[in-house]
């Protein structure tokens, strides 16, 4: 967290709620490696039928290609989503320590179109992604190998970090709704609660600094 997260001149001040990234750093950057594959290029079309299966889950704090692509196929086979909705999807599972990009989300679903595996509706301006016959099929057959691409421990992420994003999360949302309905007296003690907070976590960053000199 850091100490611009409460500054009212920051862009986005409790306007996003709980799916606010304010708080912390994004997971951020592009988050392939250059791993393995998701479901082949070959797809319907080529050898086989469903391509060469996907790598196993990404170890560190960067997914490899094939994560975001069994994420998207995971994520298709409970509904049909647009791309923003699968990113959103993706973060809340995986507790705010994986937040795919645009960048690597929608590279994605057109490589997994044409492979006929996924297919697009657009309407009213709104495209939308679903599994195709070929797709559910795929999911099924490769379950246990796809496992939870974004299991934040498997990731290489403790996963106190997940919860100590919810919570700060938490804390924006409360202080949106306190912002919407409190007396200024309110205002002044939630503002120095937070100062607090702040100082506080300063104080922990310190005193980790301190050990690792003296270590």
């Amino acid at each position: 967290m850091y100490e611009s997260d409460f500054d009212p001149r920051e862009r986005g001040r409790f306007q996003n709620g709980p799916d606010s990234r304010e708080f912390g750093p994004e997971s951020g950057g592009h988050p392939f490696g250059r791993q393995s594959r998701g479901p082949g290029r070959g797809g319907p079309r080529g050898r086989h039928p469903h391509g060469h299966g996907p790598g196993r889950p990404g170890r560190g704090r960067r997914a490899r290609r094939g994560d975001i692509r069994q994420a998207i196929l995971l994520l298709l086979e409970d509904e049909s989503r647009n791309g923003y909705g699968l990113m959103q999807e993706v973060e809340e599972r995986s507790g705010g320590t994986w937040r795919p990009s645009p960048g690597s989300v929608y590279p994605a679903l057109a490589q997994l179109e044409d492979e006929g595996l996924v297919e697009m509706t657009e309407a009213e301006g709104r495209k939308d992604f679903s599994l195709t016959e070929d797709g559910k099929a795929w999911v099924e057959e490769n379950r246990e190998s796809i496992g939870s691409p974004w299991d934040t421990e498997g990731r290489g992420a403790p996963k106190e970090l997940g919860s100590l994003r919810k919570s700060t999360q938490a804390l924006a949302m409360a202080a949106r709704q306190l912002a919407h309905t409190g007396t200024p007296g309110q205002l002044e003690e939630a503002r120095k609660i937070v100062d607090e907070a702040r100082r506080k976590l300063y104080g922990i960053l310190a005193q980790s600094e301190e050990e690792q000199e003296q270590a």
